[in-house]
């Protein structure tokens, strides 16, 4: 556990994370934020190539998990049961607490869990808290200027993390 702000690595977009970086990290859990990761802010369902991305990441044997902050249990439900995945909602990143709980509760290593997210001060530093390993992606849409000027708090940060390149 460490109280970092830069993520292991970043990406693009989620789907651009190849299946074997996550198995050569011995990745045997894969938390997943919903918001701006996994789709735009109220879509209501996952995009096509979301839904075959994580049935590649469950063939390969890994367990996907929704990590959401969100309050909107329903909606999150939907996403999960859309995927077949599990979720939690109100989890509270970065406070480590609940991602430990699901990936204690899952009887994973935290170095065997990754986790994947869009914002630095809550899904990077809560991995890392975690000790998960922590990847970062691009957020699919800036929806309002509040967002905007998070993730322009957060631009040193992502400029430190490196692409993997071993892929």
């Amino acid at each position: 556990m460490s109280f970092r702000l830069t993520a292991r690595c970043k990406f693009d977009a989620l789907t651009d994370i190849p299946i074997a970086f996550l198995e050569s990290r011995g990745c045997e859990l894969l938390l997943l934020d919903l918001d701006n990761t996994i789709a735009p802010y109220g879509e209501p369902l996952p995009r096509p190539e979301v839904t075959r991305w994580v049935q590649r990441v469950t063939d390969a044997g890994i367990t996907a998990h929704i990590v959401s902050n969100s309050r909107k249990t329903e909606r999150v439900k939907r996403f999960a049961d859309a995927l077949g995945v599990r979720y939690v909602v109100r989890a509270r990143k970065p406070f480590p607490v609940v991602m430990r709980t699901v990936i204690d509760g899952l009887n994973v290593p935290p170095q065997r869990a990754v986790m994947v997210g869009d914002q630095i001060f809550t899904d990077t530093l809560g991995a890392n808290l975690a000790g998960a390993v922590s990847v970062i992606v691009k957020p699919i849409r800036l929806s309002n200027a509040l967002l905007a000027l998070r993730y322009a708090a957060e631009s040193p940060f992502r400029l430190l993390t490196r692409k993997d390149t071993q892929q």
